[in-house]
């Protein structure tokens, strides 16, 4: 309870987004769409104002709100390149970056990021991983091929509603691999030297991780 009225306390200090963008997350949800959590949001506008990345990659664009949110609150005239692999999603976002006359400044790439990321040169400043959280494990070799000395990785969604916590038995067999695979991700994260890691529990997880310029 205490921990839901503090959560609810910080909502109450947030300035919230552009109006375009909240009319973009209205749709998105009464569509039932996932996007990221309004403390997630808070989270990238400081990390971009921080880091200030020229390019980015977003792996999972969806319809499109968090491509809109970097490229509103990031560095000006920073790129992003965004993928998506499902054809209605692709189409939705397609159209939300014309209304917000983003064409130029985002990039869509439709298709499975496996295929995708391998085609990709690269580097990236931040790369904003927020796609299926079983993927995550098979993409990060790549990521970590694409990503600058000094980048920025977050991946979002990394604590499964709390299902990390538990046994891979205490968790619905369906979810069994989603749950062994980001267990082995956050591990890999956060024990290769390459990269600093910190997991902080806002959302539903984040994970922010920096490649560090030397070893």
């Amino acid at each position: 309870m205490t921990q839901e009225r503090i959560a609810s306390f910080i909502r109450s200090l947030d300035q919230g987004n552009t109006t375009f963008l909240n009319e973009i997350e209205k749709e998105a949800q009464e569509a039932g769409v996932p996007i990221i959590r309004p403390e997630t949001q808070r989270l990238l506008k400081f990390l971009l104002q921080m880091q200030r990345p020229g390019r980015i990659l977003e792996i999972g664009c969806a319809v499109g709100f968090s491509a809109l949110l970097m490229s509103e609150y990031g560095e000006k005239g920073c790129h992003i390149t965004t993928i998506e692999n499902y054809e209605k999603r692709i189409l939705k976002a397609r159209e939300n970056f014309a209304r917000a006359g983003k064409e130029e400044e985002i990039t869509l790439l439709a298709g499975d990021a496996a295929d995708i990321l391998k085609e990709l040169t690269g580097p990236y400043d931040m790369v904003f991983m927020d796609a299926a959280k079983g993927q995550y494990l098979s993409f990060l070799p790549e990521v970590m091929r694409l990503l600058s000395p000094g980048g920025l990785l977050v991946s979002d969604n990394v604590l499964q509603e709390g299902d990390i916590l538990e046994s891979r038995y205490a968790v619905t067999r369906r979810d069994r691999t989603i749950h062994s695979r980001m267990r082995e991700y956050l591990y890999q994260i956060t024990h290769d030297e390459r990269l600093e890691t910190v997991i902080l529990p806002l959302g539903d997880g984040v994970a922010a991780s920096i490649m560090r310029q030397e070893l």
